[in-house]
């Protein structure tokens, strides 16, 4: 997998045919936008967050095919206290529960820790989004607790569940998705002999 500035023009084929459109509505239901009407409309919010730094948007690429399978963003980025966000993760179904949506989540966690050189990583989602929390703890994030009432998103409330890991943490972590993305632990089908949670 490999993370690309995000690019309306390159990529916005790739990411409409995996998460746009009435039949991935579903993809959307806990993300602050979407879904779209139409393809233009589409396009136009994928413009915006092209444009925008912070969110700074990272489209999530197959490295094989080149084909855009996703996006996700840094955000409330801080270099002064070197604390730094990861959402706006928008997995299409190739990404979701694979061996690539796990790939593209430990670059991002790479990117920061070990090139930008910030400290704590988060992450935050609905306090109602199991998915998300499960993915969070997968990945090896420490849960920190609730904020109610922490805002209104398509005119619904959302309690946030916080959650982060520390510079001090990485070292080992990324040991541990290292030896999971390594292939000696997949079989001839793609599939995993020891899961990252028991790592």
């Amino acid at each position: 997998m490999v993370l690309e500035p995000l690019d309306p023009g390159r990529h916005g084929d790739g990411i409409w045919k995996a998460a746009g459109g009435h039949a991935n509505a579903d993809l959307w239901q806990w993300m602050p936008d979407g879904p779209y009407p139409d393809r233009e409309a589409f396009d136009a919010s994928l413009s915006t967050k092209a444009e925008s730094e912070d969110p700074l948007f990272s489209a999530i690429v197959d490295a094989e095919t080149g084909e855009a399978l996703g996006h996700a963003s840094f955000l409330r980025i801080d270099p002064k206290h070197r604390v730094i966000e990861v959402g706006s993760i928008m997995f299409g179904p190739q990404l979701q529960r694979s061996r690539k949506g796990t790939e593209a989540m430990y670059l991002m966690m790479r990117h920061a820790f070990d090139d930008l050189g910030y400290r704590r990583y988060e992450w935050k989602c609905n306090a109602l989004n199991e998915p998300s929390r499960r993915a969070a703890l997968r990945y090896g994030f420490q849960f920190e607790g609730i904020f109610r009432q922490h805002m209104i998103i398509k005119g619904q409330n959302r309690d946030t569940a916080w959650f982060s890991i520390l510079d001090s943490e990485w070292p080992e972590l990324k040991a541990r998705f290292e030896r999971w993305l390594d292939p000696v632990n997949f079989d001839v089908d793609g599939n995993q002999l020891t899961p990252l949670r028991k790592l």
